[in-house]
């Protein structure tokens, strides 16, 4: 395993998922309101980041800064109804970094690490969705938070999952990594 410290091409990396993360949640995640009435486009916009950050830098606490970043800035530039799920998937982003130790931060494709990935976007997303429906929703029931907002949140991640980890397995497949002069 190399260094533990951020390089400055990490950093740059991290900055440029902040801005994707900001670009995404502003314009997918009312998007997703107004198209369906359900949080699993804002989800994409959230999941599909985190995970490339990870998959991108294999760093712990690049996915964590993304979304913490981003979701303050998110809050700074986008309507008042954007605050409430900015900090709830700002904390999932903590969530999400954590659950990525278990494979060192890599999304390889190697069954461990995919099924890490899968892990730590369903686990994440389902506690947005549950901070969500018990923090921003009027009169929450638990049971409403977990089936109602979990549950379509899971359904977001899942989705994401579907998009997100075929990319990354092309990405690998065609050396990309290398560009960023990862020793492999």
């Amino acid at each position: 395993m190399g260094s533990k410290t951020f390089t400055t091409v990490d950093v740059a990396l991290t900055g440029v998922f902040c801005a994707l993360w900001i670009v995404l949640n502003l314009a997918l995640g009312p998007l997703s309101f107004q198209l369906l009435g359900l949080p699993i486009i804002h989800d994409f916009a959230v999941f599909f980041t985190l995970l490339l950050v990870a998959w991108v830098t294999g760093r712990f606490g690049t996915s964590l800064l993304v979304g913490i970043i981003g979701s303050a800035v998110a809050i700074l530039l986008g309507p008042p109804p954007m605050v409430g799920p900015m900090i709830c998937f700002a904390a999932s982003a903590v969530i999400f970094d954590l659950l990525m130790s278990a494979s060192h931060h890599k999304i390889r494709t190697s069954i461990y690490s995919f099924t890490i990935a899968v892990i730590a976007t369903i686990v994440s997303a389902f506690f947005a969705g549950v901070l969500i429906g018990l923090l921003f929703t009027s009169n929450p029931t638990f049971q409403m938070t977990l089936t109602f907002w979990g549950g379509w949140h899971v359904v977001g991640g899942i989705m994401t999952l579907a998009i997100t980890l075929p990319i990354i397995a092309a990405l690998e497949k065609a050396n990309v990594r290398k560009l960023k002069g990862d020793k492999q």
